[in-house]
């Protein structure tokens, strides 16, 4: 059971620490849609998938706010040093909620990794998807909400 669509965004609040700079639900609506995505270091659908979300996060950069969620799976998924290395392994330099206590994750009702979802810039929820190589259809939804027309 996730966010449902039309949902507002929830308060990026609660997290164990922030990397790559902090931002608040207040910065991010109203200045144009965001994406938040949830991976885990234990995660390889994850790691599979960075690139592809790298490639969109560059292509939109100034149509779309791009945001990580690190979400553990296990007492393993803690270690902040390892969260780091694979960040910067991957090129992860987009902010990133740790979300050790599962504050966020509790909010978005998220089950997932990788999970991506689409706010557009008044902060309603316009698309959800979970699993790997959804990237066409985030493309789509992404555009969609940009007003992009394919």
């Amino acid at each position: 059971m996730a966010l449902k669509l039309r949902s507002q965004m929830p308060e990026l609040e609660g997290a164990s620490t922030w990397l790559n700079g902090e931002v608040t639900k207040q910065e991010l609506v109203g200045d144009k849609p965001t994406l938040i995505h949830f991976w885990s270091i234990s995660c390889g659908l994850c790691k599979e998938a960075m690139p592809n979300v790298n490639e969109f996060r560059d292509q939109y950069k100034d149509k779309l706010n791009v945001i990580a969620v690190h979400m553990p799976r296990s007492e393993k998924d803690l270690n902040l040093e390892e969260i780091k290395k694979v960040a910067e392994e991957h090129e992860i330099n987009q902010p990133i909620f740790v979300d050790d206590h599962h504050k966020l994750t509790d909010a978005f009702e998220n089950e997932y990794v990788p999970a991506y979802y689409v706010f557009d810039e008044e902060g309603q929820l316009r698309h959800f998807q979970a699993g790997g190589g959804g990237m066409k259809m985030l493309t789509k939804r992404v555009n969609r909400v940009l007003g992009i027309k394919e």
